[in-house]
């Protein structure tokens, strides 16, 4: 498994604990809301920063993609 995916894990079971959920709920939001591969290929940046600065931006875009849906 690369660094990349391993993180990617990392930040997304993360988030869901942050969140009160669970991972597989998240993973099917960001797929839903169609930004999972978005989140995925911001390891560059997430990787360097605080978790959470990492989601807020997930909030932020989750925030976004849902508004386009409305």
């Amino acid at each position: 498994m690369s660094k990349e995916m391993d993180f990617f894990i990392y930040l997304i079971e993360n988030y869901a604990y942050y969140k009160g959920t669970t991972g597989d709920k998240v993973m099917k939001e960001l797929i839903d809301l169609n930004i999972l591969n978005e989140i995925f290929e911001n390891y560059d940046f997430y990787h360097i920063d605080k978790l959470e600065n990492a989601y807020e931006d997930i909030d932020k875009l989750i925030s976004e993609a849902n508004g386009k849906n409305k």
